[in-house]
């Protein structure tokens, strides 16, 4: 459900669509973080804690996503506008009818852990929501096989990903889990001993009050992604670098009226490359604010657009922060509707040229409607 990589064709691939569906947002939420806004509360704390203890030895990753408060967010429909419209998918209607779930009502947390090692890579993903286990059991058994293992039933999918089964099994009427390489029961006992759990909760205490957030450490993936290109074509080697160098990431936002403050805060293993780093960023600072006043620039390009990257790079704070032994450079960045609006028409998105056919299974430009759109 959760999880890449299964095979088309195979009855379990009905999981694939919530995972596609879920895959864009957290896309944006590792690479931007922009699917982040809340209206603070305290309900969901116990279970926000119950979720991160869960973080793997060998984790490399974490993200966590509260879309019980997302769903309250003003900035949603604004954010769905301005994501890639996910195609519908008969295998999840099918899915939903036979299941009663359904991501967009149901799901109410996400923890998401990813443990890179080499060119091989792990997954165990906890959601907490409103299920009806006795017919998403019937569902999983139907489509793998169930066991017992360490006294809960284990379903094994047809379904595999790079050649190893998946497997699912649920923790409680509310929660339920899914791995990738190994059995999941096993993958939920390989957490991490207390000093490497205390090193992931400093950076999860910081992010108190937020409903999505991603924490990253020393993850090569983050380097790779950067050295690629990104959306709008902006590639840098220098900064791939400088962020290989850094020892934890984080992403996070948080609401301050109609504005959403997106934070990214990387710790360095030196001043030097906190020094690096924080020069870098306000040098791109300068010069994209310098290319959006030249002359010829503001003839070509739409008011509003300009107004609106204009309004983001101005509000961008920049800090090197010094907490001891750990050195910091943090990015604020204030988003508003506006510049979600304005970065779609401008096309920050990479969208399917006129020649192009529509993806598999896609429908083209004129059928594609906006999940926000849909009835919930």
């Amino acid at each position: 459900m959760l999880v890449a990589g299964w095979k088309p064709g195979n009855p379990a691939n009905v999981f694939s669509a919530t995972r596609k569906k879920i895959a864009c947002a957290l896309a944006v939420l590792v690479l931007f973080a922009v699917l982040m806004v809340r209206h603070f509360s305290g309900g969901s704390d116990a279970a926000r804690a119950e979720l991160l203890r869960f973080v793997p030895s060998s984790a490399t990753s974490v993200v966590f996503v509260d879309l019980d408060q997302l769903r309250s967010s003003p900035f949603l429909a604004a954010l769905y506008s301005w994501l890639p419209a996910p195609a519908e998918d008969s295998e999840y209607t099918q899915f939903v009818e036979e299941t009663g779930f359904n991501y967009e009502r149901d799901l109410s947390e996400l923890f998401v852990a990813v443990s890179h090692r080499g060119a091989s890579s792990s997954t165990l993903v906890v959601a907490d929501g409103k299920f009806d286990r006795r017919r998403i059991e019937a569902f999983l058994a139907h489509h793998g096989s169930a066991t017992e293992e360490g006294g809960r039933k284990l379903f094994m999918l047809h379904a595999t990903r790079n050649g190893q089964p998946l497997s699912v099994a649920f923790l409680s009427d509310r929660r339920m889990a899914v791995a990738d390489s190994e059995p999941v029961t096993t993958a939920l006992q390989l957490v991490a001993d207390q000093a490497a759990r205390t090193e992931w909760q400093v950076r999860f205490d910081r992010l108190a009050g937020t409903p999505a957030f991603s924490v990253f450490r020393q993850d090569p993936a983050i380097a790779v992604a950067l050295g690629g290109a990104t959306p709008g074509g902006f590639r840098s080697p220098q900064l791939a670098a400088l962020l290989e160098q850094l020892r934890w990431i984080s992403i996070a936002a948080k609401p301050d009226g109609q504005l959403l403050r997106l934070v990214a805060d990387g710790e360095c293993p030196s001043n030097k490359v906190a020094s690096e780093l924080s020069d870098f960023l306000q040098g791109i600072q300068v010069l994209a604010q310098n290319g959006l006043n030249d002359p010829q620039l503001r003839r070509q390009m739409n008011a509003d657009q300009r107004q609106a990257y204009l309004e983001l790079l101005k509000s961008a704070d920049i800090e090197k922060i010094d907490r001891g032994e750990s050195k910091s450079v943090r990015l604020v960045l204030s988003v508003t509707p506006q510049f979600l609006a304005v970065a779609n028409l401008s096309g920050l998105i990479a969208r399917p040229g006129p020649g192009d056919p529509p993806a598999h299974g896609e429908p083209g430009p004129a059928t594609r409607k906006s999940p926000a759109a849909k009835k919930r």
